[in-house]
């Protein structure tokens, strides 16, 4: 399919699942808008090279997502919001009695408030343009649960929940609302932590992968950005049109158990 003459915001995208969505809407002709907290030479470096790859508009904005005022300053300065993709994370991990109440409001911020900030602001311009669509980054977390995950899994049902309101506002418009969610992603920040844990558990990498990494995902293998962004894509088209206010697991039976 084409998406030529949409434009693209995707929150958190200069690397990993992000960059994966940006690069496959890029791909299906979407202008695109890449986002970070970071304004480095080499982030619009990269948008420069993803928009000559495929042959579109590609600009880079930087916007921090723990803040209400930079979430919606970020559509609006990106001009047009035809496509929202709500990636923007961050992850800690601890028992919820050790779980500092810094790190919790800032995942609950970055993962969970700030999707709602820029639909907030993205949902007019879709109105205006008679067309739009949302689509939340969430995760296997957004539908089951883990310990010592207490921010992150709240955030990530929060995200499904906001879905579906999303959804049900728009339903006579063409504008649709979905959730993605993943379970382990093949990303650079993944195969990073590989080294440290073969090392502290004295074990292969095919045994990390296999018995600590997917101890979950039934089919022991990582899904690919380009498969959360081709799903992406998909949930764009034409096809998808009266696919809204639903979720749709990208984990390899994690969440069939």
């Amino acid at each position: 399919m084409t998406l030529q003459g949409k434009t693209a915001v995707i929150t958190g995208s200069n690397s990993g699942i992000g960059l994966g969505v940006a690069r496959e809407l890029a791909r299906a002709g979407a202008d695109v808008v890449l986002n970070s907290f970071t304004d480095r030479d080499e982030d619009h470096a990269l948008a420069s090279a993803l928009g000559e790859e495929f042959g579109v508009t590609a600009r880079y904005i930087q916007a921090d997502m723990s803040k209400a005022e930079a979430c919606r300053a970020l559509v609006e300065k990106a001009g047009a919001c035809d496509i929202l993709v709500n990636n923007a994370g961050i992850q800690h991990v601890a028992p919820i009695p050790e779980f500092s109440a810094e790190k919790w409001d800032a995942i609950i911020a970055i993962n969970m408030s700030s999707a709602f900030h820029t639909t907030a602001a993205a949902l007019p311009m879709m109105r205006k343009a008679g067309w739009g669509r949302v689509v939340n980054i969430a995760s296997a977390h957004g539908l089951t649960a883990s310990p010592f995950k207490s921010a992150y899994v709240a955030a990530k049902h929060g995200v499904v929940g906001l879905t579906k309101v999303t959804a049900l506002e728009t339903a006579r418009e063409d504008i649709t609302c979905n959730a993605i969610c993943p379970g382990y992603v093949a990303t650079p920040l993944i195969e990073a932590q590989i080294p440290d844990t073969m090392a502290k558990y004295n074990m292969s990498r095919e045994d990390v992968v296999e018995k600590i990494l997917l101890e979950r995902q039934p089919s022991k293998q990582f899904a690919s950005v380009e498969q959360v962004g081709g799903t992406t894509v998909f949930l764009c088209s034409d096809t998808a049109s009266q696919i809204t206010g639903t979720s749709i697991s990208i984990d390899g039976g994690w969440t069939a158990l």
